[in-house]
C-alpha cells in the first residue's frame, strides 16, 4: 500500500514537471518565431542591397533591352561579395536575356520570371550569404 502511494506521488510529480517543461518550450518557440518573422526595415534592406547599373543587350528575338536592377542580399558580407562579383552578375544577366524573346519579358509575369531566374542563378554563385530578392528598377524593351 505504501509503495503504491509513493509511485502515485512520483507519477504526479513527473507529469507536472513534463507539463511545465512543455509549456516553457512552447512559449520560447513562440517568442523566437515572432522575432524571426520580423520583416527588415527599409534602411536594413538598402544597406544590404546592390545596384546593378543599366545593361543593354540583344534578345533572342532580335530586339534589344535596357534594364537595371537592385539586388537585395541577406547581409553585409553577402553585399560585399556581390559587389566584387559585379562582372559575373552582368555576365549572367546578359546570358539570361540573350535567351529570352521580347514576348517573354512583357508584362508582370515575364518580369517576375526573370527576377526569380536571376535570383536562383545568383544564389548559385554566392558563397557568403544569399540573394533575398531581385528587383527590376528600370526596363526599356525595343
Amino acid at each position: 500500500m505504501k509503495n503504491n502511494k509513493l509511485v502515485m506521488i512520483m507519477s504526479v510529480m513527473l507529469v507536472a514537471i513534463l507539463l511545465v517543461g512543455t509549456i516553457a518550450v512552447v512559449a520560447v518557440m513562440q517568442l523566437t518565431a515572432e522575432d524571426g518573422e520580423k520583416e527588415p526595415s527599409i534602411d536594413e534592406v538598402l544597406e544590404a542591397s546592390v545596384d546593378i547599373p543599366e545593361v543593354t543587350t540583344n534578345l533572342a528575338s532580335n530586339d534589344f533591352i535596357k534594364i537595371s536592377f537592385k539586388i537585395e542580399t541577406d547581409g553585409k558580407k553577402a553585399k560585399e561579395e556581390l559587389e566584387k562579383r559585379d562582372f559575373q552578375v552582368k555576365n549572367l544577366i546578359i546570358y539570361e536575356l540573350s535567351e529570352k524573346k521580347a514576348e517573354e519579358l512583357q508584362g508582370k509575369e515575364g518580369k517576375m520570371n526573370l527576377e526569380e531566374t536571376l535570383k536562383a542563378k545568383l544564389n548559385d554563385l554566392m558563397q557568403d550569404g544569399k540573394i533575398n530578392k531581385v528587383y527590376i528598377t528600370g526596363s526599356l524593351l525595343q
